[in-house]
């Protein structure tokens, strides 16, 4: 059982403790520790110095073990205090993170913004999901700097919300360079606590480029895999799209800038099939052209984790997934008017002009 430390005052300790217990001047906290003691000293024992003071005996053993360690100077000061972490300037943090970087890395982590901020990082983490900062993150972008912008978003955006009558619209545009990609070694199947495992170099047995015409209005896909994607091959692609469609409906191409497109073979060609209307893109617009959500689709489904030996396997897979696509399509619903797009490349324009002549001067 644990004995209370005996305490003896000299003449000098008794006459301070007494002055300070019943003093008018000292904190109260100071007086109290200055009768237990004084008490103490007397004889008691801390569980009936508790009772006579009012206080826990805990506190009592407490302060009776700090005056024997350092006499009046210790029940003085303040024991260092739980309960509330002191404040986190949230709005510093936040600065750092969006207007500075670390010395020797382009974005902070939680551990080094930690560190240097003197929190844990726990609390940058708190903080950066509060004000949505994902510092690991980055999206790619490009704004269109086409002078004709606004002629061809609205003409685009038109023949979306608004297709012509006795019309069809078809959205146009090659995924050139498939590859038929082969693993080095066999891969592993999903199994129970386990992802799919796949080796991270591969075997290149050639590649493919697959044309691909999306009708807007009901979502289905004319396609055919080509070796190049030459002007010759956009061409024999046109003559299969003029083959597979209604010989009563015009149809109107929405394509990018690509070279092949413009050729002079092919600007001979449509004229002398009036019933095709070429739309094209503005530069650096391509995710107008809603051809590259199926395009998005079907990389995503099939080629991504695709194990392809040779390229008539890879085309044979192609076409499979266009059947199966073809067999239930769902278009895709454009919403976004042009206006609302020409006013968010407007600003970001803006912006980036800003950033440009900061960045000049």
């Amino acid at each position: 059982m644990r004995v209370a430390p005996t305490i003896t005052l000299n003449a000098e300790q008794e006459s301070a403790l007494k002055k300070v217990a019943r003093s008018n001047t000292e904190s109260v906290r100071f007086a109290r520790r200055a009768q237990i003691v004084l008490l103490a000293a007397e004889g008691y024992d801390n569980l009936a110095i508790a009772e006579k003071l009012g206080v826990g005996r805990i506190q009592v053993s407490r302060w009776r073990d700090r005056f024997v360690k350092d006499g009046i100077a210790g029940i003085r000061q303040d024991l260092p205090r739980g309960g509330r972490k002191g404040f986190v300037d949230a709005q510093e943090l936040v600065r750092l993170t969006t207007q500075t970087t670390p010395e020797n890395a382009t974005h902070w982590s939680t551990r080094t913004l930690a560190k240097v901020a003197g929190v844990s990082a726990t609390t940058v983490r708190r903080i950066w999901h509060a004000h949505g900062l994902k510092p690991h993150l980055v999206k790619t972008f490009k704004v269109s700097r086409d002078p004709l912008f606004s002629e061809k978003l609205e003409d685009i955006v038109g023949l979306y919300l608004n297709p012509p009558e006795h019309a069809l619209v078809l959205c146009c545009d090659e995924k050139s360079q498939v590859q038929a990609l082969d693993r080095s070694q066999p891969g592993l199947p999903l199994k129970k606590g386990r992802a799919a495992t796949m080796t991270h170099d591969y075997k290149r047995h050639g590649t493919t480029t697959l044309f691909a015409a999306l009708n807007a209005l009901d979502g289905t896909v004319i396609s055919q895999c080509q070796k190049r994607h030459r002007h010759t091959e956009w061409l024999k692609f046109l003559r299969q799209i003029d083959r597979e469609t209604p010989k009563d409906k015009d149809l109107h191409l929405i394509c990018d800038n690509y070279a092949t497109h413009k050729h002079a073979a092919v600007k001979a060609w449509l004229k002398k099939h009036p019933r095709f209307h070429m739309h094209f893109t503005p530069t650096s617009a391509s995710w107008m052209n809603m051809v590259e959500r199926f395009f998005r689709d079907l990389t995503s489904k099939q080629l991504r984790r695709g194990v392809f030996t040779s390229v008539p396997q890879l085309i044979s897979v192609i076409e499979a997934y266009v059947e199966s696509h073809n067999k239930s399509p769902k278009p895709f619903i454009w919403t976004a008017q042009a206006n609302d797009i020409l006013q968010k490349v407007i600003r970001a324009n803006k912006r980036l002009s800003a950033k440009q002549n900061g960045a000049l001067h």
